[in-house]
């Protein structure tokens, strides 16, 4: 009993042996297995050489061996004493799915007489020094390229056999081979559905410089076809100022991108405005108002190359929304009917509605001015306002405060430095607007519409410590009353009080002493 246990372990133990020594050099490669890389193994690995496959395996499973699986192709298996030879698979064969054959620049060329499809060298040299070499057929490569055609049609006058093409000062290496397998491709323009703008347009360059007609055309229908965004469309320019292109779809992107045979930017900028001041949807015309000031913006990068802006026809668009709040007041204050009468497909807006609309357009066209430093003629004209001061005295609270939205923009302009003007305009403007802003800043605080309550504090004060000390002093004292009776109904002027005074009673250095604290 003992001893045919004893056999059956040895049996068991001569059955798992071979399963042992396989597992040790397949999973770990504790015994490095023999391949080109380790060439001074071989002569202390001949139990691995003794290693078979155990015949538990297919017969397909024998003619390719485990090892076979792991190695790269090419290697050698440590499983048998002769090595595996790859049979040479035909040309056809190879890449079935891209066209073009990449070599590594240590593998010999092929002889002569068995050159198959594969007889022209492509050996692209980068700017940044990288390079790639590539294999393909001379027929493809002539028929699609007449730069190439000259170039292999040179080389076989002198050689033959394979044909070897350098190629430098490439610069993007990628794109070159992209462009080639367009050869091979039937409709070029599906191929670019897939590709995108952006790498169509390196592709249309690198077309072009090859002379590949038929990569170009399908390019130039492509990129005619689909939107751009900036950045391609950029791209797309600088490369057309480099080439010449005898296409009908060059005509097309062209006039896409130069522009418009326009004698002047003002005639359309004063249509423009003139839609904008007479729109009768307030959200579109909110809306339109951000984008065209955005365009005339001098920081603006669509207003680079553009002409000056008509200062004419602002103050012409500014001089008509103030006759149309003039009306308005009028109609407000019942001196005059209505302007405007309902009819059955047109609704009326109410009247405080279509003040504040006119507010918001005179607003809206002195911000473009004071954005090209145009602003200090607006000043004389808001002066001259007579007719709606007088308005403003007989108009109801809730009416008139729009006219201080108007004076409160000045005030921060002049403030901030934004306008300008002589001490005289400065003096008339203060003389007559002021007073009427004591009047409503309760009513602005209530109804800011994005005013900036703060600000216009600090700028009324900085803007009365532009005048002269004695016409301070009547301004001051006007404010000093209302801010007592009123207190927060009345802006606070305290800081630009406090330096009036110094100024007014303290003399030469103990008065640089006292507003340097």
């Amino acid at each position: 009993m003992h001893e045919s246990t004893n056999l059956k372990t040895h049996h068991r133990r001569r059955r798992e042996q071979p399963l042992l020594r396989r597992r040790h050099w397949c999973c770990s490669f504790t015994t490095p297995p023999l391949s080109p890389d380790n060439p001074a193994l071989s002569h202390s690995s001949s139990s691995c050489k003794k290693t078979q496959v155990p015949s538990s395996f297919s017969p397909q499973t024998q003619k390719t061996p485990l090892a076979r699986r792991i190695l790269s192709p090419g290697r050698v298996s440590p499983i048998s004493d002769h090595p595996i030879i790859i049979p040479n698979t035909p040309q056809n064969q190879t890449l079935p799915k891209s066209p073009l054959h990449p070599v590594e620049s240590g593998i010999t060329a092929r002889d002569d007489e068995n050159l198959g499809v594969f007889d022209v060298r492509l050996n692209l040299k980068g700017k940044n020094g990288g390079s790639l070499v590539l294999e393909l057929g001379s027929e493809i490569l002539a028929a699609n390229s007449p730069v190439f055609a000259d170039l292999i049609a040179d080389y076989r006058k002198n050689l033959r056999g394979l044909c070897r093409i350098e190629v430098p000062d490439v610069d993007n290496l990628n794109v070159f081979r992209e462009t080639l397998e367009l050869m091979f491709e039937e409709d070029i323009e599906k191929k670019l559905l897939k590709i995108g703008v952006f790498r169509a347009i390196d592709i249309l360059e690198v077309s072009a410089s090859i002379k590949f007609s038929r990569s170009v055309s399908s390019c130039l229908k492509y990129l005619e076809a689909v939107p751009w965004t900036e950045e391609e469309e950029e791209k797309l320019r600088n490369l057309f100022t480099k080439l010449n292109l005898d296409d009908v779809k060059t005509t097309d992107i062209l006039d896409r991108l130069c522009s418009l045979n326009l004698d002047s930017q003002q005639p359309l900028t004063k249509q423009l405005i003139s839609s904008i001041t007479t729109c009768t949807d307030t959200n579109a015309g909110n809306e339109l108002k951000s984008l065209i000031k955005g365009l005339l913006s001098k920081s603006s990068v669509y207003n680079k190359d553009s002409p000056d802006l008509n200062k004419d026809d602002i103050y012409t668009a500014c001089e008509s929304c103030l006759k149309s709040l003039t009306i308005l007041l009028e109609e407000a204050s019942g001196d005059k009917p209505t302007s405007q009468k309902p009819t059955k497909n047109k609704r009326v807006k109410p009247l405080l509605e279509r003040i504040s609309k006119q507010v918001d357009n005179i607003n809206w066209l002195l911000d473009i001015l004071l954005d090209h430093q145009m602003g200090e003629e607006f000043v004389d004209l808001w002066v001259n306002q007579d007719e709606l001061l007088e308005m403003h005295k007989n108009a109801s609270p809730m009416v008139r405060y729009e006219l201080s939205r108007i004076s409160a923009m000045v005030f921060v302009a002049i403030g901030t430095r934004r306008i300008h003007c002589p001490s005289e305009m400065r003096l008339g403007l203060l003389q007559m607007w002021f007073r009427p802003m004591l009047l409503d800043f309760g009513w602005l605080q209530r109804c800011k519409k994005g005013l900036d309550m703060k600000a216009l504090e600090e700028a009324m004060g900085q803007a009365l410590l532009t005048l002269p000390l004695k016409e301070q002093y009547a301004l001051f004292m006007d404010w000093f009353r209302c801010f007592s009776k009123n207190g927060n109904e009345c802006p606070n002027l305290s800081k630009a009080f406090q330096i009036w005074w110094r100024r007014s009673f303290l003399r030469g250095s103990e008065t640089f002493a006292v507003e340097s604290r």
